[in-house]
């Protein structure tokens, strides 16, 4: 007989999983974010009478499939609708005062759910963790800074997935005062934000932060250049009105094309930090939800008292160029365009060349772009924080695409997870990926929930002891640092 577990809003009954820990599906935390909300702040969700089954996997919020192959490379096949406020939680019984990891998933803000198979949280519950997945509004239901409603939706619906762990984990076994919020991509930098908003204040108590920091947001005035471009193509009105009239799955569409122009014509004086940030729906520091910069945030103490873990992987932006082909094909000019538009100066490409003697163009080029989107700004993140901060850099090399994939975005999140077997990670894994060193960062990630240390000394500016995950994980002290500080002064 499974466990039935009573929550603010309902009884919800739950399902075997792997390891025989169990399974809770689709418990909704807020309403249905539909008609009038659709724009609004989430809203409390209603409560229902019997018991509710977890037998099939909630909505995730409505997208568009990834470009091929990205595709089928990350798995991402996910059930969408406008009923997307949902969690899951997988625990191993629900007596006792577990650890809880909180997981946000990344996806470009416009894409992804907490269902996808390499998510599944069954090890950490074998592990005695508590873990909860969930679903935010993305794109512009999420994102879109829409004079005249609240920003920063989609930051809004994670504080209200968070309040409900606060105000529910306990019946599940979980301790409301050992929560740690992770995620990767955009739910790390999602994280970041979080961080800084003083509505999160005290949902949280540590934070892992895996390819993704605090240096991707977007100012108001290039928030409305992304929304005036939405409303052309829509053909309605900048304003809650014009949009709310429109479908979602026309906005979907929208929105997508959207994310195809500012790539193929990263202008800053059409799309502001769009143009290097690559995603037109991000957060937005509005003063209100978002009240400073996050960095800046940290900076000035606003997450003293988490314990921080942040890294990345070592190639992270060979996913968005080998899989398409684009790394052969980037002319000999690339590594000097690159880094003119991240603002390096021209003669830093030499340490880049001697770091990689026989690297192509390409080659280059997502070195540059790895260091500026991901590698550069984790360091500043560990650095500005005021309290107990790890970092890890993740080097496994993917077999993939005859070797060349690398250690690339996203390829770590399995290993995390210790679901190296699931469905949809073969193509992005190999056949044989090493399951020890999927113990080993399995084993990290749970240390760090349970009290803050994962294993290895905490970075400080004078040794900056960094965990290099791979065959042989270790700890190194300031990896490479002739690049590290090519990027000192540079945004």
């Amino acid at each position: 007989m499974q466990p039935i577990v009573r929550t603010t809003g309902g009884e919800v009954r739950a399902t075997p999983a792997a390891h025989g820990t169990h399974l809770f599906r689709n418990i909704p935390y807020a309403a249905p974010p539909v008609g009038p909300l659709r724009f609004a702040p989430p809203q409390p969700a209603a409560a229902w009478d019997g018991v509710r089954e977890s037998d099939a996997w909630g909505a995730g919020a409505p997208q568009a499939p990834y470009a091929p192959p990205l595709d089928t490379l990350l798995g991402e096949h996910v059930v969408t609708g406008q009923d997307c406020l949902n969690l899951n939680v997988w625990t191993p019984g629900t007596g006792g005062r577990l650890p809880v990891l909180v997981w946000v998933h990344g996806g470009a803000f416009t894409n992804g759910a907490g269902s996808l198979p390499m998510y599944d949280g069954a090890a950490f519950a074998r592990d005695g963790v508590v873990l909860v997945t969930f679903n935010y509004r993305l794109g512009a239901d999420g994102f879109l800074h829409l004079p005249g409603t609240v920003a920063n939706r989609g930051l809004l619906d994670q504080v209200a997935a968070l309040t409900w762990v606060r105000e529910n984990i306990a019946r599940f076994g979980g301790d409301p005062d050992r929560v740690t919020l992770f995620g990767q991509s955009a739910g790390a930098m999602a994280i970041a934000c979080l961080m800084a908003m003083d509505r999160a204040r005290g949902l949280f108590h540590r934070a892992a932060l895996q390819s993704g920091a605090a240096q991707h947001t977007l100012t108001p005035p290039s928030a409305e250049l992304v929304l005036t471009r939405l409303a052309e193509v829509l053909g309605v009105a900048p304003s809650v009105a014009g949009i709310s009239a429109v479908p979602t799955d026309v906005v979907v569409k929208a929105q997508q094309r959207l994310r195809t122009e500012v790539a193929a014509h990263p202008d800053p004086a059409r799309w502001g930090e769009a143009a290097l940030n690559m995603m037109p729906f991000e957060p937005v520091v509005d003063g209100e939800v978002l009240p400073v910069d996050p960095l800046e945030a940290v900076r000035s103490g606003a997450s003293a008292g988490i314990d921080l873990l942040v890294g990345t992987t070592t190639e992270e932006f060979r996913l968005f160029l080998v899989p398409t082909g684009l790394i052969d094909l980037l002319p000999e000019a690339a590594p000097a365009v690159t880094a003119q538009r991240y603002g390096l100066p021209q003669e830093a490409l030499a340490a880049y060349r001697a770091a990689l003697p026989d690297g192509s163009a390409g080659d280059l080029a997502a070195a540059v772009a790895t260091d500026w989107f991901y590698r550069i700004p984790a360091l500043r993140l560990a650095e500005a924080h005021n309290g107990n901060a790890h970092v890890y850099e993740f080097g496994w090399r993917s077999p993939a695409y005859d070797g060349t994939l690398g250690a690339c975005h996203a390829v770590e999140v399995p290993f995390v997870f210790d679901t190296l077997r699931e469905a949809g990670t073969d193509l992005l894994l190999g056949e044989r990926p090493p399951q020890p060193l999927a113990d080993t960062l399995h084993r990290a990630w749970t240390a760090f929930a349970t009290d803050g240390d994962p294993g290895w000394p905490a970075y400080e500016p004078g040794t900056r002891a960094t965990m290099c995950f791979g065959e042989r994980s270790a700890v190194e002290h300031d990896p490479r640092p002739e690049l590290r500080e090519l990027w000192d002064g540079v945004r």
